[in-house]
Order: structure tokens, then sequence, then C-alpha cells
């Protein structure tokens, strides 16, 4: 389902970005946002502590994220993956789409921040497998969805040409790689990062896979 069908060739350009991001009078958010969202995930991260060396912005805009882990995440290398051509002019982006990318090594953390709302169908359930292939630590995802368009989200400033899916959707093909701990974020799979039950969303793990007591944190 589309609130309207997205065109994708062309429309990522300064006109869009302007409006959906850099006029305070439309934008959909602002740079002390993905202040809060890097501090947060950087807080998470230190929480787990899971070394990060490799930092991948599938989608990353104006790059407003890099700033923010390069403070909290120092040690770590940032690469912006970017679909827009003006972007990538703009700013040195890696060119590309999620749903293609192939990089010769995993990241640690994985960014990936509405951006599949603008994919169909089939190239977002790539896109979401790509991202499990790609990560090997941490995934921050959101997507606009059906029920945030239905209920939550403001539709003067948000963008309506997109393809608009349940959160279950996603969750559910999420769900065969990560495992989902709230707010966001999601832990790759045989990480081999303990977790609490209770430090879990969702559905608790069956006894045979509940890890030994000696490999939990204290």
């Amino acid at each position: 389902m589309a609130a309207t069908r997205p065109a994708r060739a062309a429309r990522f350009d300064q006109d869009y970005y302007r409006r959906y991001y850099l006029d305070p009078r439309t934008a959909v958010n602002s740079r002390d946002d993905m202040r809060r969202v890097a501090r947060f995930i950087a807080a998470y991260l230190g929480y787990l502590d899971l070394p990060v060396r490799r930092i991948l912005d599938a989608g990353c805009g104006c790059g407003w994220l890099r700033a923010p882990f390069r403070r909290h995440l120092p040690s770590a290398t940032y690469t912006g993956l970017e679909y827009s051509d003006y972007l990538c002019r703009r700013f040195g982006w890696t060119r590309g789409s999620i749903d293609r990318y192939a990089a010769r090594y995993k990241f640690q953390l994985v960014i990936c921040n509405g951006v599949l709302q603008y994919l169909g169908d089939r190239a977002a359930a790539r896109a979401l497998a790509n991202l499990a292939r790609l990560s090997e630590g941490v995934l921050y995802f959101n997507a606009l969805t059906l029920e945030d368009w239905r209920y939550h989200a403001d539709r003067a400033r948000t963008d309506a040409e997109v393809h608009l899916r349940p959160a279950l959707w996603y969750r559910a093909r999420l769900r065969r790689s990560f495992i989902e701990v709230g707010a966001g974020l999601w832990l790759r799979s045989g990480s081999g990062v303990p977790l609490w039950q209770l430090e879990r969303a969702g559905r608790p793990v069956r006894p045979h896979q509940a890890r030994s007591p000696a490999s939990t944190r204290s």
C-alpha cells in the first residue's frame, strides 16, 4: 500500500532536502534530533560493551549522524551510503541503495532510518536481508509504517510519496536474523552478546536457546 506511488528517479534533489530537512518550518527532523539518536545508540553499545570499528549509515541523507558518532564512537570509521545523486555530489557519500549494496566486511553498527518506505515490497525485503548480511552487531532501524501514517505522523511535514506497510511486515522479516531489543534497536543473532530475557522485546527465548549463566553479563 502506498500513500502516493513513489517515483524514485531524480526525486531526492535539493528541493526535497530543503523541504524535509533544512527548512525548520517544514522539516521532519533536525540536527538536534539526530544528536539525541546518536547519543542513545552509543550509550546502548556501551552498555553491551560492544566495540565498534565500522559504522554503516544506509540512507545517510545530510550526514547528521556522522559528527555525533565521531564524538561518541571516536575509534569507528563511518560509511555514508546514499541514493541521492545530489547528496553524493555535495558530501561525497558512497552512491548506492541498501537493497543492492555490498561490502567486503561487516559492520558492528548499521543505521537504516527512514529509508525502506521508499522501496517497493520486493526491494524492501531484499534490503532487510542485506542488512542482516552486512551486520555483525547492532542495527538501528526505523521506517514510516501504515500505523504511523494513520495515528502518529504530522502529515504536513511527512513525505506521503511512500510505500506504507504494517509494522509487523518489517518485524517479521527482521526477526529472521535479529533480536529486537526495543526503541528501534536490533541485535544480530549469533553476535555472541548475551541478553537477559527482560532485555528482549517480544517473544521470550525457549529454554534450549538460553545461554548458560557463565556467558551472561553481571
